[in-house]
C-alpha cells in the first residue's frame, strides 16, 4: 500500500484525536479501518499515530520555536496535525529519508488544508 494513503489515514486519526480527545486506541480502531489487510501498512500507521501523540508536547515546542511571532493556537488544526506527523517522522523514524517526510507533509497540507498551507508547512519543516 502506498505510504501517501497511509499518511492520509494517519492525518485523519490525529485530527480525530485532536478534536474528540477519544483514547488513542479508539481512534486507531475506527480511523485506520482498511489498513488491517496489510500488516506492514497498519503497523506503520499505528506506530506513527501513537508516537506523534506520545511526543506531542515535545513536537509542539519545536513548532512553537519556528513560529515565535505567531500564536500557536491560531495555526490551522490540520496544519498542526500534519506538522506533528512530519516532525515525528523526522525525529523518530530514521529509516524514512527526511526529504520524503517533508514532501509528503507539504502535499498533504495542500490536499487537506488551506491554500497557503503547503508553503506554511514547507517553511516550518525547512
Amino acid at each position: 500500500m502506498r505510504r501517501r494513503i497511509i499518511r492520509e489515514k494517519v492525518v485523519q486519526a490525529l485530527y480525530a484525536h485532536e478534536i474528540s480527545h477519544d483514547p488513542v486506541e479508539h481512534v486507531i480502531e475506527h480511523v485506520l479501518v482498511g489498513l488491517e489487510e496489510n500488516k506492514e501498512s497498519h503497523h506503520f500507521a499505528k506506530k506513527l499515530v501513537i508516537e506523534a501523540i506520545k511526543h506531542r508536547a515535545e513536537i509542539d515546542k519545536v513548532i512553537q520555536g519556528k513560529v515565535a511571532n505567531w500564536d500557536f493556537e491560531r495555526i490551522a488544526v490540520l496544519d498542526r496535525v500534519i506538522l506533528r506527523m512530519a516532525i515525528c517522522e523526522l525525529k523518530y523514524f530514521k529509516e524514512i529519508p527526511p526529504k520524503v517526510s517533508m514532501n509528503e507533509a507539504i502535499e498533504l497540507a495542500k490536499l487537506f488544508s488551506t491554500e497557503k498551507s503547503g508553503q506554511f508547512v514547507n517553511g516550518i519543516l525547512d
